[in-house]
């Protein structure tokens, strides 16, 4: 897509860390489920996450995403270099390598907080993965956002 100022943006795949940014203690609400369905329409979609709370999964059992487990931030970035072009929406410093080498990058600031250095790599910060996703299904949002 061609963003008016800010230039052309294009991804293959949306990437995403769970705990703090899809879902709160390793628990995904139904509704960002079925974003998550329609997302996959449209582009690859990717979970990185430790498995925290030992739910990945069964949190997407039957849904049209990959899972990957990871260790470190550093593991995120390198399993994203198989996704390039990419975008990304995290919240924490484990994100940071995975945010710093997206087309795209969103930080998420919900009920579990944001870290500051995942912020500042970021393109747009949300308060809700849900606007993210939205913004992803509908071209006219981000161009509304990032345009200069």
């Amino acid at each position: 897509m061609e963003i008016p100022g800010y230039g052309r943006i294009e991804f293959k795949a949306v990437l995403f860390d769970l705990n703090g940014t899809l879902g709160v203690e390793g628990r995904v609400p139904d509704d960002v489920k079925e974003l998550l369905k329609k997302l996959s329409e449209k582009y690859t979609v990717v979970v990185l996450s430790a498995d925290t709370f030992g739910t990945l999964e069964e949190e997407f059992r039957g849904l049209p995403v990959k899972i990957e487990r990871v260790s470190s931030g550093f593991e995120k970035a390198r399993i994203a270099e198989g996704y390039v072009p990419y975008a990304a929406v995290g919240n924490g410093n484990n994100d940071i390598p995975m945010l710093e080498k997206a087309e795209l990058a969103f930080c998420i600031v919900g009920k579990e907080g944001a870290s500051v250095d995942a912020l500042l790599v970021s393109d747009i910060a949300v308060t809700d993965v849900r606007d993210a996703i939205e913004m992803l299904l509908n071209e006219k949002k981000l161009i509304a956002t990032l345009r200069r």
